[in-house]
């Protein structure tokens, strides 16, 4: 009877337990985005004809997946939302070269002008109608159009060779746009497809700036000159791009979510149709192969086109192979320091005072000396200030020590400031060294490097009852030794190309004074309540756009430029050294920086408006080292958007590569030399480079500088003779390795001179 009874409902658990498993099993998989490359020459000639092939693609495997975008300049293809079986059933169909995931992206986070010499340039050079046709295009977080950066105020009409659109939405009309900020767009349905729809109290779909960094990168790139700019009374004195009178072009490509690989390569496949000079790209993801790198892609199609390629080298430094955007045909930018500082002494009661910068404004602490504290002894989990982590009975009304690291800098202060205290002395630890970098504060605030940092904590620690004040003294110029390689500054060797020395050069990224948005403070917190017009922050995103406003600067002296010209002039001027001779110093270890930190040099644009000589490369050449790689004709075509097979006739070699910089490796192990034959004896390597005359007759003597004495460097001939413009001379180079030294990494210097000129290329030479 009992069985009876649990029958009917033990066949009832069981059906529904059938039918939970049922309901689990047919959960659909999860769909992502990818950007699938098309064998263009397999396409009809028409666009409408191509887009009927992409869906006639698409739908053998989906019935349901529709295209985000179509690509047609910086790639061959589209984007869409796929499962994992899909994009793979989609790879293997006949034409489609590679079906890519999406990848995403994140941000590579006034007297300026003065420090890079261009105050010293004839008014005629800055403001010639050439100047006035260059068009700076910047992929960043959009542009707070109202910023007096973007005063058109002087500017003729906008060039007739421009084709882009000013796009509305959100908080932005097509009267935003003018004669300066001739075009802003933005793309975003790479970023919706992950995080579904937009909340507009968050942010504005549309080309509006709701973070700063786009119009920070984008005015000191090309914005116009602005008297009275300042940060608080910080950094006072007029504000100017790099390239004034160029015009500013905006793509909006960054969110509060990252800054995802479809939407940048719609960007910049937008950008080449719309006939940009130059494009600017603080943004990077980590390094992967050529031919499934967004941006690489899409930076080989914009070169084609004339289009110089500027982006950020990464903030992952001073750790060996953390770069960015290490492709030859991008210009590769690490960040260096201005002559500028921001000082703010921590002085303590033991009567010592200790050196630190910072950017507050607003509410002294008391004029006498008050209770400081070291967070780790006031804290419930370490000395970091992490959001809650402070006991506000054990701060309250003291200055806290925090140490860096984790959390951003300013959030720390506003941990403090949450907690009770007053003011925050922010101590580096061994990761930043004796990097400074100054940050506008929420309370009274100063950063000092790791070694006054340890002192201060030791002496806070020892003295219970220690006293400290913070001494602000403003803007302090004339800065020496000046300019330092960055710490966060991302460092060599090429991860993806040994062969191709990176980063390309540096340029200032250190506490830079720029347009701001409207939309948040300058600390861009959530409590920060300020508002200003500009700001000044720090990172290669900064320095990125410095030397993209130079490219526009020098592309508007020489339209007849090729981008390859436009990078060797400002590599192969770039300088090394002080006054004094010394080497540029690294302040991550303060000794000095070699050309894995700051690849050719400082940018010098007054010397690059007249290198001399130029290393040129043509598409071609990119083409014969894609071969050099021995990339397969399909991963050829992805990259080129065309058909195109290596020569099998024909010996590829990467140390033929036109390439302004010269990274050499040795192979131990039993040797061979240049013929191929083994031996014994040293190892042998050759490198050939053309040189290109853009400037008048003349002949250059080499002079070769070097810190290998396991190397002996021959070159030849030793005299180059140039008659007239665009003339070509070739020299090859011989590099003979006896023993392999300890430390497997040696540095020297090819200097090309006529008297007037000189054409410097680094070299770096590694073991293996």
């Amino acid at each position: 009877m009992g069985l009876l009874n649990t029958y009917p409902i033990m066949s009832i658990i069981m059906l529904l337990l059938m039918g939970i498993c049922h309901v689990s099993s047919s959960v659909s998989p999860e769909k992502k985005t990818f950007i699938v490359h098309v064998e263009k020459s397999r396409m009809p000639a028409t666009f409408d004809q191509h887009l009927e092939r992409f869906q006639s693609s698409l739908r053998q495997v989906s019935d349901t997946a529709e295209m985000m975008y179509t690509y047609t300049n910086a790639a061959h293809g589209y984007a869409t939302r796929l499962t994992d079986a899909e994009a793979e059933s989609l790879s293997s169909l006949p034409g489609v070269l590679s079906v890519l995931p999406e990848t995403r992206y994140e941000l590579h986070t006034t007297r300026t002008p003065s420090f890079l010499g261009l105050d010293r340039t004839p008014d005629a050079v800055l403001d010639s109608e050439t100047a006035s046709d260059v068009i700076v295009g910047v992929l960043d977080t959009g542009v707070w159009p109202e910023s007096k950066s973007f005063d058109d105020k002087g500017m003729g009409p906008v060039p007739s060779t421009w084709r882009g659109a000013c796009m509305t939405g959100m908080n932005f009309s097509a009267s935003s746009c003018n004669r300066k900020l001739i075009g802003a767009q933005y793309f975003s349905q790479g970023y919706e497809a992950v995080v579904g729809s937009f909340d507009g109290s968050r942010e504005s779909k549309s080309p509006r700036d709701d973070d700063g960094h786009g119009t920070h990168t984008a005015s000191t790139a090309a914005g116009s000159s602005v008297e009275g700019a300042s940060l608080f009374g910080y950094a006072p004195g007029t504000a100017r791009g790099m390239a004034p009178r160029a015009r500013v072009a905006v793509y909006k490509v960054c969110w509060k979510g990252g800054c995802f690989s479809s939407d940048i390569l719609k960007a910049i496949d937008k950008a080449i149709e719309d006939n940009v000079n130059v494009l600017s790209l603080s943004l990077g993801g980590g390094m992967s192969d050529y031919y499934k790198d967004s941006v690489a892609i899409g930076a080989f199609a914009a070169m084609q086109r004339g289009i110089l390629v500027s982006c950020s080298a990464g903030n992952a430094g001073p750790t060996a192979f953390s770069l960015s955007n290490v492709a030859p045909w991008i210009t590769t930018v690490g960040a260096g320091t201005l002559d500028r500082d921001f000082p703010a002494v921590a002085s303590l009661s033991n009567g010592k005072k200790y050196f630190g910068v910072s950017l507050f404004r607003g509410a002294s602490l008391p004029k006498s000396m008050v209770p400081i504290v070291y967070a780790g002894n006031a804290s419930k989990s370490g000395s970091l200030c992490m959001t809650g982590s402070l006991i506000p009975e054990k701060v309250k009304d003291k200055i806290v020590l925090c140490d860096r690291g984790v959390n951003a800098r300013v959030q720390k202060g506003a941990v403090v400031k949450a907690a009770g205290g007053i003011g925050m002395i922010l101590a580096n630890t061994e990761a930043n060294g004796e990097e400074l970098v100054a940050d506008a504060h929420l309370l009274p605030a100063t950063t000092v490097g790791q070694k006054n940092g340890d002192a201060i904590r030791d002496y806070v620690i020892s003295d219970l009852n220690a006293t400290a004040t913070i001494l602000f003294e403003g803007t302090k110029v004339g800065v020496q030794p000046s300019p330092v390689v960055a710490a966060f500054s991302s460092r060599g060797p090429n991860g993806i190309t040994p062969e191709i020395l990176k980063p390309d050069m540096i340029a200032p990224g250190v506490n830079i004074l720029a347009g701001w948005t409207g939309a948040v403070g300058p600390t861009g917190e959530a409590s920060d309540s300020r508002r200003v017009e500009f700001n000044i922050i720090s990172g290669t995103s900064m320095s990125c756009p410095h030397v993209s406003g130079l490219a526009g600067f020098l592309k508007g002296v020489h339209p007849d430029w090729s981008p390859a010209a436009i990078k060797s002039a400002l590599m192969t001027t770039a300088y090394v050294t002080y006054k004094n001779g010394q080497i540029l110093q690294d302040v991550a270890t303060g000794k000095p920086s070699t050309p894995l930190d700051h690849g050719a040099g400082h940018v010098d644009p007054v010397s690059a408006l007249n290198p001399g000589l130029v290393y040129d490369l043509t598409v071609d050449d990119y083409l014969g080292f894609l071969c050099a790689l021995k990339y397969t004709p399909s991963q050829i075509n992805l990259v080129a958007r065309r058909s195109f097979t290596c020569d099998s006739a024909k010996t590829y070699s990467i140390s033929d590569f036109n390439y302004p910089s010269f990274a050499v490796s040795f192979k131990t192990g039993p040797t061979t030399h240049a013929a191929g034959s083994p031996s014994s004896g040293p190892t042998v390597v050759k490198h050939t480079r053309t040189l290109t005359n853009v400037g008048p007759p003349g002949s250059y003597q080499v002079t070769v500088t070097s810190q290998a004495p396991e190397v002996k460097i021959s070159v030849e001939p030793e005299i180059l003779s140039f008659s007239k413009m665009n003339d070509k001379k070739s020299y090859t180079v011989t590099f003979s390795a006896g023993s392999m030294p300890s430390d497997t990494m040696r540095f020297s210097r090819i200097d090309w001179a006529d008297g007037k000129h000189v054409v410097a290329s680094p070299i770096a030479f590694s073991w293996s």
